[in-house]
C-alpha cells in the first residue's frame, strides 16, 4: 500500500513539475551531508551555488548539536541517530559562517565552519 502511494505522489509531483527528494530523477536536489560531533563538524567548509537549491543533511551520534547560520536564517537542532534536513537556496553570495548554538561541553566554542556562496 505505501508503495502504490509512493509511486502515485512521484508520478503526479512529475506530471507538476515538482521535484521529490529521493525520486530518481537528474533534476533532483543535491544532498550536502554535515556530521557534527564534539567538537567539530564535518566538513567544516561547504561551497554553495547562488541560486540553487540544496538540503543539508545534518547527523551525529554523540549527543545533541546545533546548527545556526544567523545570516542565511537556518538554525536546527541535531539530534543523535535521526537525519536532520534543512532546505536552502542561497539568495546572496558570499561567505557564512556556521555554528554549534547548544552547548556541548569544554571546547564548545570552536565547533564552527563557513559556507561560501558563489555565483
Amino acid at each position: 500500500m505505501i508503495t502504490r502511494i509512493r509511486i502515485a505522489v512521484v508520478v503526479l509531483a512529475s506530471v507538476l513539475g515538482i521535484t521529490c527528494l529521493g525520486a530518481s530523477s537528474d533534476n533532483s536536489v543535491k544532498i550536502i551531508k554535515i556530521s557534527a560531533k564534539q567538537f567539530e563538524y564535518n566538513p567544516q567548509e561547504i561551497t554553495l551555488n547562488k541560486g540553487v537549491p540544496v538540503v543539508l543533511q545534518l547527523t551525529t551520534e554523540d549527543r545533541l548539536h546545533g546548527f545556526n547560520v544567523p545570516e542565511m536564517n537556518l538554525r536546527a537542532d541535531i539530534v543523535p541517530g535521526k537525519v536532520t534536513e534543512l532546505k536552502v537556496t542561497p539568495q546572496t553570495a558570499g561567505e557564512f559562517d556556521f555554528f554549534c548554538d547548544i552547548f556541548c561541553g569544554n571546547g564548545h566554542e570552536g565547533m564552527n565552519g563557513k559556507i561560501t556562496v558563489i555565483d
